[in-house]
């Protein structure tokens, strides 16, 4: 099963006709993730013709108005379109608030359990695990509490090399368990048989880094280390660095510095500021210094 990574919007604090406020679709081990929700959302995940009813579990990293004031529409919808299943939402401590009070006030019904999972923690902590992905917080620097979140597939099961058992009949197929997880199998004589002689290596496991908002932060270095591709934000060029310190935001040099000291495989840049209009120019930046840098492409389905 592969992981696909679809961009809703990728754009700063305003939206635009060709981009909308930061909000992800993540399928991974067959689990949709939706992190941020930005205005919109709900009319991208059509477009994106995402798996709009299998999304049971909700991320979002502040609460400024482009990363959340989907939310409210995009739960009504839900309640619209009939919703039974719990959904599960993280965020930062004062969201269950929020949205409770929009829908008091509102008096929107919700006829589906909403789970709020508050954080406050500045410490990096796993919020989310099952049997095959676990998510953890990354602790961001921006003008409010703020978190990034990496989302991980656990380690996948070697493959059998039936080739190979074959040649000893007391293998038997209740011992196949044992062999996909790795463990070697001791003959009735003592003798051990080595797993890696008796399976082929796992798939690879993939992890994904959400990094928006914040300013340049070396602190999420060893939380996002080795990660196989990292979306942060640069809302700016570096010629403008002492606005995006004063904001809470990166450059695209920063972004680019943050991914090569992680060794990350892949950089996508975002979370663009509308002065902009040529984002080339982010490419260009980021490149001299992280050269597997890339540009979002909203709505598109990128493998990851």
């Amino acid at each position: 099963m592969s992981t696909y990574l679809t961009i809703l919007g990728y754009n700063s604090a305003i939206p635009t006709v060709k981009s909308a406020p930061t909000a992800q679709f993540l399928e991974m081990e067959e689990r949709c993730f939706l992190i941020d929700c930005g205005e919109g959302t709900q009319v991208q995940l059509r477009k994106a013709k995402a798996k709009f009813s299998k999304i049971n579990h909700i991320f979002i990293s502040h609460l400024h108005g482009d990363h959340v004031f989907g939310l409210p529409g995009l739960i009504s919808s839900f309640r619209l379109l009939g919703r039974e299943t719990p959904l599960h939402v993280y965020g930062p401590k004062g969201i269950k608030e929020m949205m409770e009070t929009i829908f008091r006030i509102t008096e929107t019904h919700q006829g589906f359990e909403v789970v709020f999972h508050e954080l406050s923690s500045k410490k990096s902590e796993k919020v989310f695990e099952d049997n095959r992905v676990e998510v953890f917080t990354i602790p961001l620097d921006h003008r409010i509490y703020c978190n990034g979140y990496l989302f991980k597939e656990k380690p996948k099961e070697r493959h059998l090399n039936m080739q190979e058992i074959s040649k000893y009949p007391e293998i038997e197929i209740c011992d196949y368990h044992n062999l996909k997880r790795g463990k070697d199998i001791q003959l009735s004589d003592g003798y051990i048989l080595k797993n890696e002689n008796l399976t082929k290596p796992a798939e690879h496991s993939v992890s994904y880094a959400f990094c928006s908002d914040t300013r340049y932060f070396e602190s999420i270095i060893p939380i996002i280390k080795n990660v196989d591709v990292l979306y942060h934000e640069a809302t700016f060029l570096h010629d403008l660095k002492k606005m995006a310190d004063y904001t809470g935001h990166s450059t695209a040099l920063e972004a680019a510095k943050i991914a090569r000291k992680a060794n990350v495989k892949k950089l996508i840049l975002g979370h663009f500021s509308n002065r902009y209009h040529d984002l080339s120019v982010f490419l260009n930046e980021a490149c001299k210094i992280f050269p597997e840098t890339y540009l979002p492409e909203q709505l598109e389905a990128v493998k990851i």
